[in-house]
């Protein structure tokens, strides 16, 4: 090879096969946890809705027994396990951060909604008929059982 030859050009730069395998891996765990997540959600909707009932119903002078709350506990343990976005630990480091969402989030969001209600409540509009229906019926349930 003469010294004067201009060099070869350098193959562009392939992903690394590990980058690649653990992207497909990533990939294929995150649809895994997907499914695992929304099973439990399915799950969640119909428990919760009867632990709720359960635990208004359980109840003794008023106080609501703690069935739902402890179901609340079981399934933010179980968020933790599936640990659904955890892959983002292989993100490159340079990676673009999206905006983050606002600092409010669904409870805040909730609790809008509920001040509202419980100041038309104090005004003595229809939430306070409907609150005053809903407490005598949970009374009787409570008696009932």
């Amino acid at each position: 090879m003469n010294e004067l030859s201009e060099p070869k050009p350098e193959p562009a730069p392939e992903a690394a096969p590990s980058d690649r395998w653990t992207l497909i891996r990533d990939v294929a765990v995150l649809q895994a946890k997907l499914i695992v997540d929304g099973l439990r959600d399915l799950v969640l909707v119909p428990l919760s809705l009867v632990a709720g009932i359960v635990s208004l119903a359980s109840g003794e002078r008023g106080v609501p027994g703690t069935q739902f709350y402890r179901l609340l506990a079981i399934g933010k343990q179980s968020e933790r396990w599936i640990n659904l976005f955890g892959a983002l630990k292989n993100a490159p480091p340079d990676l673009e951060q999206p905006m983050p969402f606002p600092d409010a989030d669904m409870d805040d969001i909730v609790g809008k909604i509920e001040a509202f209600v419980v100041d038309e409540e104090k005004r003595g509009g229809m939430t306070a008929q409907a609150r005053a229906r809903f407490e005598k019926a949970m009374d009787a349930m409570q008696r009932k059982r």
